[in-house]
C-alpha cells in the first residue's frame, strides 16, 4: 500500500512538473500564427499600374463578413480568382477584389498573401 502511494506522489509530480515548468515560461498556449509563404509578388513600383489594370478589367467585387487581412482563407465557393498578367511580373498567385480591396492569393489554399490597396 505504501508503495503505491509513493508511486502515485511520483506520477503527479511527474506529470505536473511541465505544467509548472510551462506556466513560469510563458508560454501561450492557442492557435499558433498564421505564417503565409512569401513569393514572387507585384514590385512595388508596378502596383499603381496593376491596381488601375484591376478597374479597368471591371473585375467583380466579392463581400465576406470577416475583415480582410494577409492569412484570411476566402471561402470556397463565391469567389473567382484571376491570374496576374506577365508584365506584372511572374507569381503564382492570382488576384481577386474582396469587400472592395484587390489582394493576391495563394490558389490552392484561398488564403491571401497580400492586400494591395
Amino acid at each position: 500500500m505504501r508503495n503505491r502511494i509513493l508511486a502515485l506522489a511520483a506520477l503527479a509530480a511527474a506529470i505536473g512538473s511541465p505544467l509548472a515548468a510551462q506556466a513560469q515560461s510563458g508560454v501561450t498556449v492557442g492557435r499558433a500564427p498564421v505564417v503565409v509563404d512569401s513569393g514572387p509578388t507585384i514590385a512595388v513600383e508596378q502596383r499603381p499600374a496593376f491596381r488601375d489594370y484591376v478597374v479597368e478589367q471591371r473585375v467583380p467585387a466579392f463581400s465576406i463578413p470577416d475583415r480582410i487581412v494577409v492569412g484570411t482563407t476566402l471561402p470556397e465557393a463565391g469567389v473567382t480568382y484571376y491570374d496576374v498578367p506577365q508584365r506584372f511580373g511572374a507569381t503564382t498567385y492570382r488576384y481577386t477584389v474582396v469587400n472592395g480591396e484587390t489582394v493576391l492569393v495563394e490558389p490552392r489554399s484561398r488564403r491571401i498573401v497580400e492586400v494591395l490597396n
